[in-house]
């Protein structure tokens, strides 16, 4: 990073626009030697940010951040943001526990205006902000770039449906970088939406309609029989008028990587007196071999080898070996199916997808959905099995309650990286998904921890009927303690008459047999109970407690409308009497760390349980 001249003198988005066009193309090739650079030593997400680089600049050198608002969608695609407003230097420290995170934060920098770690929400909040500089007199621009894959998502037609009407001065970027939304026909075409995008064409046109307004008796009606033939002929040139028909000035489709084809259509989209929405192609991975070639597999990636592009991913996780479970699973079932919302890869169902085509539905940025469309597919004989990451199935909560329980679907969730997810941090963490679940009626989840187990509960969950979640951690499999084994119970009594009861499930059992067998090393005797199926708890699961003094309960979730509250007022019910203490993460939102730290700081891993039971440590 100390060879990035240009870069290293822009400490602000004003540095950019003092540059010439061509220090801005040194400066676009610079920023991409920074992340890709970056981006093989911490990870993070390199295909989407190398095609918006040019884009990124552009924006910064035409308008005004952070009085102009610039919304990213989805925020994965502000690396080269965050590097011209000021944070070049702490770039090194991207997805690194303490340094800045891989998505837009207001927390960093007052030019990342919202979280953006979801997708399909950058429409809405811009048109938000938008009206609200128009109710209180302010000239400001609103700015929303909003990728292809995102406009899959409804909300963002909602808000398009809704901002179109309006006089807002909201400009929306179509970042296309798979193929054009509205196929134009010719050359033609093309020339025509270059010039259409050029700041001339706009003022000639606000001048042309001027005059012909003042034109006495016939100025106005002229004015419109003109319009009404530019259209029809435009109509014949373009295939789709789509945005235009929701009331936005439609401008492109131009090249995402000319710098002055950009700012020119960026200068125009700001002479327009109402809502725009700029078409841009561009090239993900644009500028690294490896990246264009398989922008998928460089989306979001771990640490790779610059020179050949190879990556450090194991061979198996617990995404894979769900994808090869539901595989196995699907061979004997002919009913079973598998729905994921745009993440194939990410949930393992690649192999799926390849074996079982015609049974494979992957339906877009869309997770409400792809749980409602499992509801009927599951109504017409079916069992589909719907896999989302933790983070994403929090979309889904009225389709969950409404649409399947309510109906007595036959179906599965899979809910992939539950618990802490590390680097990707505050929007993607899984602790929410608990307290969602357990509040849906006529539920069963379970929580496997082990590859074994896995494959268990999600045999089980398809062969039998009702609405199942199976929620498991990212990551490799979990290594047990000598003599531990997870059997095919609704949960595991470890220890049995010691002299307190500890009780968890999923990822922090292991750390609590760690745990167990170092005190036993001391001869103090704590029992293990794990909760295999958290919903419903075992009847067993609560006479075993109500035999102890002093239970602790673990778990990597939220606290509030947790398994473990749910647990403690059963016991309370029941009549219990002793002392019982709740350890999870207490109504917080958790920031980016290597999940181990993570573990330590919420006192969830071995060596806090270790010391919360140890007389060595607390006498």
């Amino acid at each position: 990073m100390a060879n990035e001249k240009l870069l290293s003198a822009i400490k602000s988005p004003d540095d950019v626009k003092k540059l010439s066009y061509a220090e801005l193309g040194e400066l676009c090739a610079e920023i991409r030697n920074t992340l890709i650079e970056t981006v093989s030593k911490n990870g993070g997400h390199l295909s989407s940010n190398l095609g918006v680089v040019e884009l990124s600049v552009a924006l910064h050198k035409v308008f005004n951040s952070p009085n102009d608002k610039i919304i990213w969608d989805v925020g994965h695609q502000v690396y080269t943001h965050k590097i011209i407003t000021g944070r070049y230097e702490k770039f090194n420290t991207l997805r690194t526990e303490g340094g800045i995170s891989g998505f837009s934060s207001p927390e960093e920098s007052e030019h990342d205006i919202f979280y953006s770690g979801h997708s399909s929400t950058s429409v809405s909040s811009a048109f938000g902000i938008a009206m609200s500089n128009l109710l209180n007199g302010k000239k400001d621009y609103t700015v929303a770039v909003i990728g292809d894959g995102a406009l899959t998502g409804g909300l963002a037609y909602e808000a398009l449906n809704n901002a179109g009407r309006s006089k807002a001065r909201l400009i929306v970027i179509l970042n296309d970088n798979k193929m054009s939304i509205s196929e134009n026909v010719g050359g033609v075409a093309r020339y025509l939406a270059v010039i259409r995008s050029k700041p001339e064409y706009f003022r000639l046109k606000a001048k042309t309609e001027s005059v012909l307004n003042r034109i006495p008796l016939i100025g106005k009606q002229l004015s419109k029989q003109i319009f009404n033939i530019k259209t029809r002929i435009k109509n014949r040139l373009y295939k789709s008028t789509f945005f235009e028909d929701m009331g936005f000035r439609y401008m492109g489709p131009i090249d995402g990587h000319n710098l002055e084809q950009l700012s020119e259509a960026l200068d125009s989209a700001k002479l327009v007196n109402g809502p725009v929405l700029l078409h841009v192609n561009t090239i993900k991975g644009k500028g690294y071999d490896f990246a264009e070639k398989s922008p998928s597999e460089f989306h979001g990636i771990s640490h790779f080898n610059i020179d050949n592009g190879e990556t450090n991913i194991g061979s198996e996780n617990f995404s894979s070996v769900f994808g090869s479970s539901l595989c196995g699973i699907a061979k004997k079932d002919k009913r079973v199916c598998a729905v994921t919302a745009a993440m194939a890869l990410g949930t393992g169902l690649k192999e799926f997808s390849e074996n079982f085509k015609d049974r494979f539905f992957d339906v877009g940025i869309a997770e409400e959905h792809a749980v409602t469309f499992a509801s009927g597919l599951s109504k017409g004989g079916m069992k589909p099995v719907v896999a989302l990451y933790s983070t994403f199935l929090q979309r889904t909560y009225d389709q969950l309650i409404h649409d399947c329980s309510l109906q007595n679907a036959n179906l599965v969730i899979a809910v992939d990286r539950a618990g802490f997810v590390g680097e990707d941090g505050v929007t993607h963490q899984g602790l929410f998904d608990i307290p969602l679940l357990m509040a849906v009626p006529n539920i069963k989840i379970y929580s496997p921890f082990t590859f074994e187990r896995l494959n268990f509960d999600l045999e089980n969950s398809v062969k039998e009927n009702g609405l199942f979640a199976v929620r498991y951690p990212r990551g490799n499999d979990t290594v047990l303690p000598n003599g531990y084994e997870i059997r095919k119970k609704d949960y595991d009594l470890f220890n049995e008459n010691g002299g307190a009861l500890i009780v968890t499930y999923g990822r922090v059992s292991a750390e609590a047999m760690f745990a167990v067998e170092k005190l036993k090393t001391e001869n103090t005797i704590v029992s293990l109970l794990v909760l295999n199926c958290i919903k419903p708890i075992p009847n067993d699961a609560f006479n075993i407690a109500m035999t102890y003094r002093k239970i602790v309960f673990y778990e990597e979730s939220e606290k509030s409308g947790s398994v473990g509250t749910a647990f403690a007022e059963a016991l309370a019910e029941k009549g219990f009497n002793g002392k019982f203490e709740h350890i999870a993460v207490n109504n917080e939102f958790v920031p980016h760390a290597p999940v181990p730290s993570l573990m330590a700081k919420f006192q969830l891993d071995r060596e806090s349980i270790y010391n919360k039971f140890s007389e060595r440590k607390n006498g």
